[in-house]
């Protein structure tokens, strides 16, 4: 809404003279504008007299935010990560009992699929088979468990 932008290019103005007075200066290539929702008209935000750049993604605390708000950029970069460490674990631990390969699960790779869940959950069900899938293959290295990882 243009009442929303202006607020915000006000806000922005209002940052730039506290800095001015304070003799602090923004460094602008560090500030992106990022534009959220389908249809966001791409407003050129500005400090002082330079355009902030527009950027269409930003990675923040590991998450990843896109104009979309789709996480399924999300989801492959966490099933990736944890592809990985599995494939590290598969080559380095010779044992495949539960006792050694469950801990290694739980400390090294459960994290990356749980990271920030709660923010990113996935929505399509592409996705959840996605991280199911690692799941499953870390099931089939634990002797006795095999089973369990079928579809």
């Amino acid at each position: 809404m243009p009442e929303g932008r202006d607020a915000i290019q006000r806000d922005l103005d209002k940052l730039e003279k506290w800095a001015h007075v304070n003799l602090m200066r923004f460094n602008k290539a560090k500030c992106k504008a990022l534009h959220m929702g389908q249809g966001s008209p791409l407003y050129q935000y500005r400090l002082r007299d330079e355009g902030i750049e527009s950027i269409p993604g930003k990675k923040d605390l590991r998450v990843l935010v896109d104009e979309k708000l789709d996480v399924t950029w999300q989801c492959g970069l966490k099933a990736q990560k944890a592809n990985h460490i599995l494939g590290c674990i598969t080559t380095s631990v010779t044992s495949r009992s539960r006792e050694v390969i469950l801990p290694l699960y739980s400390a090294l790779m459960r994290p990356h699929l749980e990271y920030c869940i709660q923010l990113w959950g996935p929505q399509y069900r592409k996705d959840m088979e996605l991280l199911e899938q690692v799941q499953r293959r870390a099931t089939k290295l634990i002797r006795g468990l095999e089973h369990l990882s079928c579809k």
